[in-house]
Order: structure tokens, then sequence, then C-alpha cells
């Protein structure tokens, strides 16, 4: 990896996270109709994995840049409110599966395709901080991916779409992630003087999906322990490998 140019590298790994998201079909696939349980766990699989990705990105990238990191968090918070009030997804509920109303499925699609964004920002920081470290984050946000798509494909699979369009729906609203990953490794890379603020930016933005939407809905889905106990779970984890990595 180390003769790769590094622009390449990122594409590489986040089209890899992006193309991961297609596995989240499986657990439909093989068992067909999850219960409302399964997808609270999902939720929170992927708000743990998101959770570790924040801190390590704090951890690693903002040790010296703190104001500038922290007026980027809060440009991060309010970015991803003004923008999900603006496409009529804030406050959108995941337990509606036998709601048969178009319009939701479509919304379930932007609010993912919304994620993959800010999930861009942060693979694009990360693999400036250094290529290691950034690899490790789109692997993290990779397996992300999946427990997402899990919820997603549960919705749509609700309202007739076949498991393998909802495969190919998981990765296409993924797809701004690639893009968004390489803008900002390019812009920052050509401007240093940007990069604490868009990991401040993706932090922010990650702890607002977090707390406003995958851990509410975990919570209305599973209860509180079991939700907690994955949560922190798979933080630790992701914590420890990007870390180690």
């Amino acid at each position: 990896m180390s003769d790769l140019d590094p622009t390449l590298t990122v594409l590489l790994y986040s089209s890899l996270a992006a193309f991961t998201a297609g596995l989240g079909i499986l657990p439909q696939a093989l068992s067909g109709r999850l219960p409302m349980r399964a997808l609270g766990w999902a939720n929170a699989l992927a708000a743990g994995l998101m959770l570790g990705v924040a801190y390590s990105l704090l951890y690693e990238g903002l040790s010296d840049r703190v104001l500038q990191g922290g007026a980027g968090a809060l440009l991060g918070l309010l970015f991803v409110r003004l923008a999900h009030r603006g496409t009529g997804v804030q406050d959108l509920d995941l337990n509606r599966l036998d709601d048969l109303d178009p319009a939701y499925g479509y919304q379930i699609v932007l609010v993912n395709t919304l994620h993959g964004a800010y999930e861009g920002v942060a693979i694009g920081a990360a693999m400036l901080v250094s290529l290691p470290f950034g690899i490790s984050t789109a692997l993290a946000l990779a397996v992300h991916n999946i427990p997402e798509a899990m919820v997603q494909t549960a919705v749509l699979e609700s309202r007739g779409v076949r498991l393998r369009h909802a495969a190919g729906l998981a990765v296409a609203v993924n797809t701004n992630q690639v893009l968004v990953s390489v803008v900002v490794f390019v812009v920052a890379r050509a401007l240093p003087w940007l990069l604490p603020w868009a990991i401040g930016f993706a932090v922010g933005a990650l702890l607002y999906l977090l707390m406003a939407e995958l851990l509410p809905e975990s919570y209305a889905q599973a209860g509180h322990t079991s939700i907690a106990l994955v949560t922190l779970v798979a933080m630790g984890i992701v914590v420890a490998l990007v870390g180690a990595g």
C-alpha cells in the first residue's frame, strides 16, 4: 500500500466502505423478516461504531487544535440539523415497517444518503491525519454500513422491494461517501488549515446522528440495557482497532 498514490488509497477504501453496505441484505436473505429487536441491535451497532470513529478522530486529530475543531464540530451539528430539517427527514421514525406510504421509503433512502456524506468527511479527514488511521477509520465505517443497510433493507422489503434491488440501493446511497471523502482529502491536503475544521465537522455530524437518530430508535426497538451494551462494546472495539492501526 505504500506505493499507492494517497488519493487513490482514499478512493479505494471509501469505495470498499460503500460496497460493503450491500452485505446488509444478508440477514433478511437468510432469515426472512427480522424482528424489531434485531433492528434495534443493528441501529445500536451502527451507533457504537460511529461513536468509536468520532472519539478516535477527536483523540488522534485534534490534540493541539481544539478551538478550530470545536468550532468545526458546532458547524457540523448545525449543518446536519438544517440539512435534515430542509429535506424533511428530521425526527424520522424507523419503526414504521408496516407503513406502506411510498414517501416513507424515499425518506429512509434519503436519510442514509445524507449519512453517507458525513461519513465521507470523516474518512477524508482521517486519511490526512495518517493513511493507516484513515484506512482503519474507513474499515470501521464499512462495518457500520452493514447494520445501517439492514434497517434500510427491512423498510424497503416491507414495501415489496426485492433483496437484490435493496442491495443495490444500499450501495448507491453510499456512493456520495466516496466522492466526499476524496474531495475533503484533496482540498484539505492543499489547504492544511482546513483539516481541524473538517475533523471537527465530521465529529459534530456523527455525534448528532447517533444521539438524535440512531440511539433513540434503538431504545424504542430493543430497550435500554441491551442497546447500551451493544453500543459501548462496538465503540470499544473501534477505538482499540483504530488506535492500534
